[in-house]
């Protein structure tokens, strides 16, 4: 299932990569939220809060994503990734500050607490050391963003980590070392998008899960952006059964909590559909705080992408099944639907959009 590409000699038990990095020394951790792209819709983590060790095996076309957890610790979660939003935010806030980054991060657990929102007390410092286990335990193998020959790489979110205290245990500072995959993917700001920092408010795996898929697709474009429910649950890597999913996805909608979009579900065909789109002012602004780069602009998802190929249709609605053009009568039923959801996915299906229609 999972291969090594690289075989290396074993390392002495003393040699700690560390020792080969300068420390990026965060001084505070005031930093706009950032998340990076490709976690916000591929299934990297747990969706539950009990502990998960089945496997996460995910393929669409020349994608696959596969997650391989410890028995002692779990499989790491979408609450431990706040570590990594986090760790994304404080580089991207460095580099534009003119700051010299590193992979190595040296840090006290108070301002990384504070950041996403968690109380700083002591059953929350063994939260996180517990996260920490999780994220460094956790294997994941992936084939995206391998350049041009096809390859699969194998890494945990946390190469090591380490906590520094005093005599009578009070915590003085952590120290961990982010992987070479993750790292580059925010120095390379493309592959970065602000988030609404009230994300970290949002106490449901599916609910925050779903939250990342909305901003990295649906971004700021009026028209949004729509998914079938059972690709949906596909892409989540979710252990719920599908039925159990769609409907957790309809309480979402009800409740109405994603921070700065509306989504509702609608049937055609006997499929269900989720669409998502902006519509509540997120609580702070998400969209000027990352310069842009490459070509990640907000076009209209109407026309984005209408002169490609068939071929290069993103993984995300690559399979016809995944969406499907719905009638006007079913879009004029959408509640508050910018213009009719058999428009949008038709564009969809004509020429796919580039999946960067939010503003890094």
């Amino acid at each position: 299932m999972l291969r090594e590409d690289n075989h290396r000699p074993a390392q002495p038990a003393d040699a700690s990569e560390r020792s080969h990095l300068n420390p990026f020394v965060v001084a505070t951790g005031d930093a706009a939220p950032r998340d990076q792209r490709d976690l916000m819709e591929r299934p990297f983590f747990s969706l539950a809060k009990t502990p998960r060790t089945k496997p996460i095996l995910y393929k669409a076309a020349d994608v696959e994503v596969q997650v391989l957890a410890m028995p002692e610790h779990g499989m790491a979660t979408i609450w431990d990734a706040d570590v990594l939003i986090w760790a994304a935010s404080q580089i991207v806030a460095a580099e534009n500050d003119g700051l010299r980054t590193s992979r190595f991060f040296r840090f006290t657990p108070y301002h990384l607490l504070r950041a996403i929102g968690r109380p700083t007390g002591n059953r929350q410092y063994v939260l996180l050391k517990a996260a920490l286990a999780r994220l460094q335990s956790t294997v994941i193998a992936t084939t995206i963003r391998n350049g041009p020959h096809w390859r699969r790489r194998q890494f945990s979110w946390i190469n090591e980590w380490e906590e520094m205290t005093t005599r009578t245990g009070r915590v003085e500072g952590m120290e961990f070392v982010l992987p070479e995959w993750f790292y580059n993917s925010v120095v390379d700001r493309s592959l970065v998008l602000t988030i609404d920092p009230a994300y970290f408010r949002l106490t449901g795996g599916i609910e925050r899960w779903l939250y990342r898929v909305a901003r990295k697709h649906a971004g700021s474009q009026p028209d949004g952006w729509a998914f079938e429910v059972s690709h949906l649950h596909r892409k989540s890597g979710s252990l719920a059964r599908v039925s159990d999913f769609a409907l957790d996805l309809r309480r979402i909608a009800a409740r109405q909590r994603l921070p700065g979009y509306c989504i509702e579900t609608i049937w055609e065909d006997g499929r269900e559909l989720l669409c998502m789109r902006p519509e509540k002012l997120p609580t702070v602004p998400v969209d000027k705080l990352v310069r842009t780069i490459g070509t990640s602009g907000a076009r209209s998802i109407g026309t984005s992408g209408a002169n490609r190929a068939p071929i290069s249709i993103e993984e995300s609605n690559i399979d016809s099944s995944n969406s499907s053009s719905l009638t006007r009568t079913h879009a004029r039923r959408g509640a508050g639907v910018a213009r009719s959801v058999a428009d949008v996915l038709r564009d969809m299906l004509a020429g796919d959009y580039d999946s960067r229609g939010g503003q890094p």
